[in-house]
């Protein structure tokens, strides 16, 4: 028989776990959020996939009742916003009206995202992302032909027409699409690339 049996087995034991005792301390707040599903590089809930969370995007658009030409339009992964934009929507005295046709700004719900174009050529040009239609709810009149878009040539220039060219501030209005400025609407396309490309939109305000 060994000598010292005894003696050895809890030695042993006692060394494996001051061992992992040293990893757990070592691997620091990282190890302690992958553990409960937090992000360790954001301090909160995962934005990379993990088992609680898919890294799911959509768009959210918060109007602002005060100045329709300041409201926001978010990018958000896993229900927390990672890009805010300034946008307009709506435009004169019923921009606030999501039931004026070619006027108020788009109603309130959830539209699906018909797709991503970089060289549109009507009379949305250049940078422009296709939204389903919805209707208002005051007086179910239907709202089609919206967009989130700027004012830009086709090749994502700026015009000599008012309508290609962004002067500032007032050509956030529309008529009911979600606009843009130009470098914002390239920087969000930029962001997908790299990231993914939502397919929802949630209009709330």
């Amino acid at each position: 028989m060994p000598k010292n049996t005894t003696t050895r087995r809890p030695a042993r034991a006692v060394a494996a776990a001051l061992a992992a005792a040293s990893l757990v301390a070592l691997a620091g707040p990282a190890a302690t959020a992958q553990a409960d599903g937090k992000d360790a590089h954001k301090g909160g809930k995962g934005t990379h996939a993990g088992r609680h969370h898919i890294n799911f995007l959509y768009l959210k658009f918060v109007k602002n009742h005060r100045d329709h030409r300041d409201s926001r339009l978010y990018v958000m992964r896993d229900g927390s916003p990672v890009k805010s934009y300034r946008a307009g929507s709506g435009w004169g005295e019923r921009a606030t009206d999501d039931c004026a046709v070619n006027q108020g700004w788009l109603p309130n719900g959830d539209y699906s995202i018909k797709g991503y174009e970089r060289r549109r050529n009507s009379d949305i040009k250049g940078y422009a992302i296709s939204l389903s239609g919805a209707s208002c709810k005051a007086k179910n009149t239907p709202r089609d032909g919206l967009f989130i878009h700027s004012e830009m040539t086709r090749d994502g220039g700026r015009g000599r027409d008012e309508h290609q060219r962004w002067d500032g501030v007032k050509d956030y209005d529309s008529n009911g699409c979600i606009k843009l400025s130009p470098d914002d609407i390239k920087g969000m396309f930029k962001w997908f690339e790299k990231n993914g490309k939502p397919r929802t939109l949630k209009v709330v305000g």
